[in-house]
């Protein structure tokens, strides 16, 4: 596995900052190689795939391309994706697939991201094109110090249903235990949540979706 790792890069966008790192890879003498997606895929070559205008070219797309998701930004949501994806033998990027999630749409916007980026100059070993996987964090970053209002996410679009300490509460049990507001650097995650044991408390029928916001525990 290729990691990049780097600098942070902060981009403005209605007060919504995001930052993302990353750097020029490392590599080994070695040519370990896996089999993914019915093709070799290499962890070490000879030429590196690069972005189209290298590292400050890269940091200019991530910046002026990501969607900050709707309910990420209405939660407050801070976290960082690690995506690993490929850069094809034609240098298009393919797979982008998420390490980790902190939820809320951040994972499939990173992967958009990615998959949509300019293509990338080839990867050579032994003088051809091979496929060559990578690994970057990209960290969605909400500027300020606000708190998260619970009269916000009651009055939105969307539902939410809390996990604290391992058991589930509406908003206003939650707002109980968490105040008015609370911060968001205590949200571990955010998931859709499905009311699998069809508990009435937890219907919301008049939302567009229904997420889970998972507290970090004290």
């Amino acid at each position: 596995m290729i990691y990049l790792y780097g600098m942070k890069y902060f981009y403005s966008l209605m007060l919504v900052f995001l930052s993302c790192y990353y750097a020029q890879a490392q590599f080994t003498d070695s040519k370990d190689t896996s089999r993914k997606n019915g093709g070799q895929v290499f962890s070490a070559v000879e030429t590196v795939p690069e972005f189209p205008g290298g590292l400050p070219a890269f940091y200019k797309y991530l910046g002026k391309n990501l969607r900050y998701p709707d309910v990420a930004r209405l939660i407050g949501l801070n976290g960082r994706v690690v995506m690993s994806f490929v850069v094809d033998t034609n240098g298009r990027v393919t797979g982008a697939t998420p390490k980790n999630c902190i939820g809320a749409g951040c994972e499939a916007e990173a992967a958009r991201l990615l998959e949509a980026s300019p293509a990338w100059s080839k990867g050579m070993q032994d003088g051809r094109p091979v496929r060559v996987e990578y690994s970057v964090p990209i960290s969605f970053t909400i500027g300020g110090n606000e708190k998260t209002n619970m009269r916000s996410l009651r009055n939105s679009d969307y539902g939410f249903v809390f996990s604290i300490k391992d058991t589930l509460y509406t908003i206003d049990e939650a707002e109980k235990i968490l105040g008015r507001s609370f911060d968001p650097n205590q949200v571990k995650a955010a998931e859709p949540f499905y009311n699998f044991d069809k508990a009435p408390k937890f219907d919301m029928p008049d939302k567009k979706e229904v997420y889970l916001i998972i507290m970090k525990s004290s």
